[in-house]
């Protein structure tokens, strides 16, 4: 396996802007309002003595994926050349027990196919050497892809 690969996110670069979002959904031809990146800000309302944070998340690809470990159809894989956690459609049963699994919110369930979705970690770019979609379109830099070393530290500080 290569190395294990994650999002890092630089919350003092974020400016909520969306892109990554948008980047997602253009990449994946989600239909408008589904997204499986999202961007959380805190202190929305502006509270001037509050500080104004953004957050963008999406599936972790975690080492050990406890959507995996939940799925009673066995539906999960993890590529072991890019480290991305996949959901195999023609196993998948919809009953969401991996959303209630995991942590991050990523699985989402499609109510037109009645089969769950998630972050799809841009597999085929890593596969030909590119970025995700929004790490690439990031305009400040704040969404990167890092490797994580041996013992699952993040290899740079911070989120």
């Amino acid at each position: 396996m290569t190395e294990q690969r994650a999002f890092h996110v630089d919350l003092n670069r974020c400016t909520g802007c969306g892109a990554c979002v948008v980047a997602c959904g253009n990449e994946n031809t989600l239909p408008a309002g589904r997204a499986w990146r999202q961007v959380n800000t805190f202190n929305e309302a502006r509270h001037p003595t509050l500080p104004v944070v953004h957050l963008s998340l999406a599936c972790n690809h975690c080492a050990d994926p406890v959507c995996r470990r939940h799925c009673p159809a066995d539906a999960y894989r993890k590529d072991p050349a890019t480290g991305a956690v996949a959901v195999d459609p023609n196993r998948c049963i919809g009953c969401t027990y991996c959303a209630w699994a995991c942590p991050y919110d990523a699985p989402h369930y499609n109510p037109e196919k009645r089969l769950m979705e998630k972050c799809t970690f841009c597999a085929e770019r890593l596969a030909e050497g590119r970025e995700p979609a929004c790490v690439a379109c990031c305009p400040t830099g704040a969404l990167q892809l890092d490797c994580l070393d041996p013992k699952g530290d993040p290899a740079a500080p911070g989120f």
